[in-house]
């Protein structure tokens, strides 16, 4: 006799059975938690990284039949080209595409290096560019494209995060251009914007374990909802985007408990 449980699991497991999906940055984090929650639906997914430490992770942990682990720099045109093809030939077409690459460097804007300035551009909102021009071709009529954004950007700004935060917003402005181009095909172009979410970088390049941890502190104390967000619960979001909110387009959704609302944060007793 099969049990719910039973029952539950195999309706899980067959969830986003012959779907095919590509997502940048996932090998780590956000970008993991989406790969995670999409494998175990039944989809196939190819994802991407540079950091060599986290992609041999990634094979040993994901790779089979249906998990693709693949390098790719996201701030090399070349490295979005060869990307390009790979998806092509492992996957053909596909049905979901998610943009979830970025890097953050923090310095007040007094501070800010041309160097800095262009690597953050470079990745964040040239790479992200050029990787949907070259792959929303692949994607099929129906199917649907999330980026990964950050939780402020259109709101105002943040100390230290001028730089960052122009990258997104201006990938963000192209991207809603993209959501209108792609309708004749109905493709839905959509984004998370997390705000504080525990990952192992905490989202900041180069910082020590310590200002990591006086990060997610400050996330906990500024943050309405008492705490820093999981990267499960961006991924809940990312994937109800791409798959179920299938009268969405040219949205970017919150995913901050609250931050970016106006909401006093909330006072432990």
């Amino acid at each position: 006799m099969t049990t719910h449980a039973q029952t539950q699991a195999q309706t899980q497991a067959e969830l986003y059975a012959g779907r095919k999906a590509v997502i940048t940055g996932g090998t780590h984090g956000m970008g993991r938690a989406i790969a995670d929650r999409l494998l175990a639906g039944g989809a196939e997914v190819l994802l991407t990284g540079r950091n060599e430490k986290n992609l041999e992770a990634a094979r040993g942990e994901l790779e089979g039949a249906r998990a693709h682990v693949v390098r790719s720099d996201a701030a090399s045109v070349a490295d979005i080209d060869a990307l390009a093809g790979t998806v092509r030939d492992r996957l053909g077409g596909i049905d979901l595409l998610f943009v979830n690459h970025g890097i953050a460097e923090l310095a007040p804007f007094a501070e800010v290096t041309e160097e800095s300035y262009d690597r953050q551009f470079a990745v964040n909102t040239k790479g992200a560019y050029f990787t949907l021009q070259r792959l929303t071709p692949l994607v099929r009529d129906g199917g649907s494209v999330v980026l990964t954004l950050v939780g402020g950007v259109g709101t105002g700004g943040q100390p230290g995060m001028s730089v960052y935060l122009g990258t997104k917003a201006a990938l963000w402005a192209s991207a809603q251009t993209l959501a209108a181009e792609l309708l004749p095909r109905n493709i839905r172009v959509n984004a998370v914007a997390p705000g504080f979410i525990k990952t192992p970088t905490m989202g900041v390049a180069g910082i020590s374990d310590e200002e990591r941890a006086g990060f997610e502190e400050e996330g906990n104390k500024v943050t309405p909802m008492g705490r820093n967000g999981t990267t499960d619960e961006v991924a809940d979001a990312a994937v109800f985007l791409a798959t179920g909110a299938t009268f969405t387009t040219a949205v970017a959704l919150a995913v901050d408990g609250g931050l970016m609302q106006g909401l006093a944060p909330f006072e432990h007793p």
